[in-house]
């Protein structure tokens, strides 16, 4: 179903305000990551079959997330911006409420948006299990596991592959080096084996799982080209 004139409205705003702030992140983060990760939500989210008594997902939920979810991104922002993205967005959405109409905060998914902005992260999952934080609300919630599945997949594959040596190129990270090197556990293809290889295993839609396997592959082939390279010997 295609959003409503004034969803569509809302859908904008959301849009302007991501793409003003992710203008100042580097090529791995920038607007356009963003508008992948929406398109591949939205996918996922018409795709997923949910379970016996569930409902499909809140398509505007997703947009909205996935439109947002890099605004707070850790990496770039202060600790003190990221610590309530709930009271960092809520002037916003308080002002598409006030010019189109549509009551985000009273109807409740502004909450549902600014909790899915704040634990879609790969880390952030990776600290909550950690310390037996990871709760239903994380287990059920269909919304946050389209936005999930939708940035991990990003984060692999062909897209992937380029994003993770444009992050490492702007926190001045080799981009391969020999083991043993003291440079080594940060370097780029480092990075493969310790996140990004696991990706596949660890994604919660079906959709995002079919997905995954020609990315992981793609991955598997790039790191297989990189070895044969760097282990090149002329006779």
């Amino acid at each position: 179903m295609d959003p409503t004139q004034k969803e569509q409205a809302v859908i904008e705003a959301a849009e302007k305000l991501m793409t003003e702030t992710m203008a100042r992140y580097d090529p791995s983060h920038d607007a356009y990551h963003v508008h992948r990760v929406r398109k591949t939500a939205l996918h996922i989210a018409r795709s997923v079959t949910v379970s016996e008594g569930s409902v499909q997902p809140d398509l505007l939920t997703v947009e909205l997330a996935a439109l947002l979810h890099d605004v707070l991104d850790k990496k770039y922002v202060s600790a003190a911006d990221a610590a309530d993205p709930y009271a960092f967005f809520l002037p916003f959405f308080r002002q598409i409420s006030e010019e189109h109409g549509i009551d985000l905060v009273e109807d409740g998914r502004a909450r549902t948006i600014t909790n899915i902005v704040d634990n879609v992260s790969w880390s952030t999952e990776k600290q909550l299990r950690s310390e037996g934080k990871w709760s239903e609300w994380h287990e059920k919630c269909v919304e946050l596991h389209c936005v999930q599945d939708a940035d991990r997949l990003d984060a692999i594959g062909a897209f992937g592959i380029m994003r993770c040596a444009a992050y490492s190129a702007a926190t001045n990270h080799a981009l391969h080096t020999p083991a043993g090197d003291p440079a080594h556990p940060a370097s780029a293809v480092q990075h493969f084996h310790d996140k990004l290889l696991r990706i596949r295993g660890r994604l919660k839609t079906e959709p995002g799982k079919q997905l995954a396997e020609k990315r992981h592959k793609l991955m598997l082939d790039f790191l297989q080209a990189v070895d044969e390279e760097y282990n090149f010997t002329s006779y």
